[in-house]
């Protein structure tokens, strides 16, 4: 079974324009091109288009895209990968929705509302013995203070863009892409500009001692190769670009 270009744009919610860029860069050529000159696509042409739109969704630009799909031919792997991303960001959501639910009933029922359900999901305070352990009580405060002084959107959007690089890793990891290489490095920077609103300065010593966290402690998301895979990462990021 194939399809027309019209009959893949509409269905994928893209343009005949922006698949015809896709071949133009080697991304994704047409199964055979018609008569008329049409282009068709295929099965085998459908996946790796699925596959490209949802690295497009995590932030990877086509170049990046491009080494990925080379780099991982088993496309039944691939899309476990990224099925569980997917499951994450699905659970992350319904914590949302739960939450705006308790919300608007409360509202509804003139109830009293409580922070812990209105922001569900945003609870950084439970983690004040550790932080402080690890780097100071001064260090907490700098955060609680910063992190307080957001307002709702803002503090969905910084959670929002944590999870973010956290699939982003996850998905450069799946690809087999190098610690060291441009992307990768590129997704170490975001992390770094993801932290400094909260921490002010992010030493290279910090940088990487946070890059063990990943190892030593599951809570951050990440297991087995995939930790140290970040661990890594970060350890480079800290070496090329930060100071102590």
């Amino acid at each position: 079974m194939e399809w027309s270009i019209q009959d893949i744009a509409r269905s994928a919610g893209t343009t005949s324009r922006t698949l015809r860029h896709y071949g133009a860069v080697g991304l994704l050529e047409p199964s055979r091109l018609g008569s008329n000159g049409y282009r068709y696509y295929d099965e085998q042409a459908l996946v790796r288009l699925q596959r490209i739109l949802l690295l497009r969704e995590l932030g990877l630009g086509l170049p990046a895209i491009a080494e990925v799909l080379d780099g991982q031919r088993d496309r039944v792997a691939a899309l476990e990968t990224h099925l569980e991303l997917l499951e994450q960001e699905r659970r992350r959501i319904g914590r949302q929705i739960d939450s705006v639910r308790t919300t608007l009933r409360k509202l509804k029922g003139g109830e009293r509302l409580m922070a812990e359900e209105v922001f569900d999901g945003f609870d950084h305070t439970k983690y004040e013995k550790e932080v402080t352990e690890r780097w100071g009580a001064e260090a907490y405060r700098r955060g609680d203070q910063w992190w307080s002084s957001l307002s709702t959107e803002e503090k969905k959007a910084h959670q929002q863009e944590q999870l973010d690089i956290g699939a982003a890793f996850g998905a450069a990891h799946a690809a087999g892409l190098a610690v060291d290489s441009d992307d990768v490095q590129a997704i170490a920077r975001r992390l770094h500009a993801w932290l400094r609103p909260a921490v002010s300065s992010v030493s290279a010593g910090y940088f990487a001692g946070l890059g063990r966290l990943y190892v030593d402690d599951p809570r951050y998301g990440f297991e087995g190769a995939a930790a140290e895979f970040v661990r890594d990462a970060m350890k480079i990021y800290a070496e090329r670009n930060l100071s102590d």
